[in-house]
């Protein structure tokens, strides 16, 4: 298994990496927004997303969105073909794409919004802390991105202030001063 930054030579995995979020949705039947290819190659192109392949087949993939000129980053987009589940490839796609994230924006804020568990505590384990949707980026275009999902009407009622997901968020600042005072002790 191959994990990698994605690049135009993955344009052609665009169309499955759509169809498998699609099938994802509708097999949980929680919120996941729709992707349309033209959406997925331009991250293919950018640079901003990691795609998990076995030979030539498409086993996983996942994000990078920038939001608020550059102080956060959300990883979005994590799915993992039902072929390669169960076997701890979503957990390196995660931890890939959020080192990717803090190389390429080192200052900002990494969140991601959720409705499932084993993304929770993937996020937990790479410091990520639950938050309130106030704390997540403010930038309306985010926001507009869960216009497919199932929750949305949810998520508008509440003024982004809740959904059925689970914000996330790594702070580099908190993690650097936690850091510093494990190293005091």
């Amino acid at each position: 298994m191959e994990i990698v930054i994605a690049n135009e030579s993955h344009f052609k995995y665009a169309q499955v990496i759509c169809d498998t979020i699609a099938d994802s949705a509708k097999v949980r039947g929680t919120g996941i927004a729709k992707r349309t290819p033209e959406y997925i190659l331009k991250k293919l192109e950018n640079g901003n997303a990691v795609i998990a392949l076995d030979g030539n087949t498409f086993a996983g993939f996942c994000y990078i969105e920038v939001w608020g000129h550059e102080k956060y980053v959300a990883n979005s987009g994590l799915i993992v073909h039902p072929d390669y589940r169960a076997k701890g490839l979503a957990k390196k796609i995660k931890k890939k794409v959020f080192e990717l994230s803090k190389e390429k924006f080192p200052q900002a804020k990494i969140f991601g919004i959720t409705t499932g568990l084993a993304v929770m505590k993937i996020n937990y384990e790479l410091g990520y802390k639950p938050v309130t949707f106030s704390e997540l980026t403010d930038d309306p275009q985010f926001w507009k991105g869960c216009q497919t999902c199932k929750n949305f009407d949810i998520l508008t009622r509440t003024e982004q202030k809740m959904c059925l997901c689970t914000g996330m968020l790594y702070d580099p600042g908190a993690a650097d001063t936690l850091i510093k005072k494990k190293e005091k002790k």
